[in-house]
């Protein structure tokens, strides 16, 4: 970038971030509501262990069967409109919770129903909102503005839903119940209000010198993704070792509440410590991300998380004490939110904006599919001991790390990528001034 392009474009992320980020920031309050109401009102309702721990599972079973059709209609529609289509189902089902609890009729079968349209209601969410960002920021602030909603997203949800909403049920279920139905209100309100750069439009609109991308039916756009993934070496290569380590993450953590409760003796008021231990590492990682990455290099820094995260899940069994524990817990998951904000940050600059959709539903539909699949293996491991899971994970995790740390450090940054599009209006960036090396819809990184 030039001295002149530099100097122009603005410091901030501008007004249309701003937007977007209030938005989610709003969405991002109901989600805490929710993550928190359901457990304890399922535990109301039964003390069925088994019942219980199925909420969790059924939480990201949606992921497996909707991630894929919801990326698509992100790809086909007005991303607004995605947005302010799932906060308002999501409002419905909060208002049909509030209705359920008001005449005490909630069963347990209802909140299982609930929660799965929910949770398919979050593959849209997700999807539309992950869309929208490099459709309003330029690659050079994209681990910038990820930071901020990444930060902003744990702040609200465990900081300040999730006490809240506790202290509330405590008092009258009701309360948090039609907090929940005004806040998915009012993020469809915020949906509906976003300016015109959030649509996704100019995404598929060709670029200049360039055939437009032909219209298919629906049935068929469901291995874009996968096609697109699979055709670069870079994003099949990051994507098998992300399944591959998030499975291991998945089995470490498995039995965390018996890690701390049995193994290091803490009593039950304090398991929320460690939540929050693991909370304010995130929040302090999506802090310095930008930084970092600006410092050293996305993929320098990208190597040095994945290395430090498997480091502290080995010690972590290893080491089965109180305070490090809880110190380890900390860094860690600071660790794990900086790959996630610059994983987040790459993707986005790969992907041309018309296939962000389904790419990122092709991802999370394998990654977070095979999560459940970790934990058993977890579970299973436990049976041996229950610092088992995270040493296992930990030295896998560790080995990993050091196999593939030079092929990590060779990711490249954000702004040196060509994927196809202008960059967004009214941000300084440079537009393109030659044609892509690459056709139309294939990344410059292979």
């Amino acid at each position: 970038m030039s001295t002149g392009a530099a100097a122009a474009e603005p410091r901030g992320l501008g007004r249309t971030f701003g937007n977007v980020f209030t938005a989610n920031l709003v969405s991002s309050l109901g989600d805490g509501i929710a993550r928190t109401a359901s457990p304890l009102l399922a535990a109301r309702l039964t003390d069925d262990p088994v019942l219980i721990a199925g909420l969790g599972a059924l939480a990201m079973l949606p992921w497996l069967f909707f991630a894929l059709p919801s990326g698509i209609l992100v790809d086909r529609m007005d991303r607004r409109r995605a947005l302010a289509l799932a906060a308002g189902v999501r409002t419905v089902l909060a208002i049909g919770l509030l209705a359920l609890v008001a005449t005490d009729t909630l069963t347990i079968a209802w909140l299982y129903l609930l929660i799965f349209v929910y949770g398919a209601c979050e593959t849209l969410y997700d999807g539309a909102i992950r869309a929208v960002v490099p459709s309003i920021v330029p690659k050079t602030k994209l681990a910038r503005a990820n930071s901020r909603i990444e930060g902003a997203e744990l702040v609200v949800q465990n900081f300040a839903s999730a006490p809240l909403t506790s202290l509330l049920f405590a008092f009258a279920v009701l309360v948090p119940l039609g907090m929940l139905a005004v806040a998915f209100g009012l993020a469809v309100v915020l949906a509906v209000l976003l300016p015109q750069a959030a649509s996704g439009r100019q995404f598929r609109t060709a670029r200049e010198g360039a055939p437009a991308e032909p219209v298919v039916p629906f049935r068929q756009q469901f291995l874009d993704g996968w096609r697109f993934i699979v055709a670069n070496r870079t994003l099949r290569t990051l994507w098998a070792f992300t399944i591959v380590t998030g499975l291991l993450y998945a089995a470490s953590s498995a039995t965390l509440v018996l890690f701390v409760l049995d193994e290091l003796a803490v009593p039950e008021a304090g398991f929320g410590a460690f939540l929050l231990a693991g909370a304010a590492g995130g929040v302090i990682g999506s802090v310095v991300a930008a930084r970092l990455s600006a410092r050293f290099g996305l993929g320098a820094t990208m190597a040095a998380m994945n290395l430090l995260a498997g480091v502290c899940t080995l010690l972590i069994g290893v080491w089965p004490e109180v305070g490090p524990v809880f110190v380890l817990f900390a860094i860690e998951s600071g660790a794990i939110t900086i790959w996630n904000i610059l994983m987040m940050s790459l993707r986005q600059a790969v992907i041309p904006g018309r296939l962000l959709g389904r790419v990122h539903g092709t991802w999370r539909t394998l990654l977070w599919g095979t999560m459940p699949f970790g934990s058993l293996l977890g579970g299973g491991l436990a049976l041996f001991g229950l610092p088992v899971p995270w040493i296992v994970g930990g030295i896998a995790m560790t080995l990993l790390g050091l196999v593939f740390y030079r092929f990590l450090m060779s990711l490249p940054d954000p702004e040196t990528i060509d994927n196809g599009d202008e960059p967004p209006a009214a941000t300084g960036a440079i537009p393109h001034q030659n044609p892509p090396s690459e056709p139309p819809g294939r990344p410059a990184v292979e």
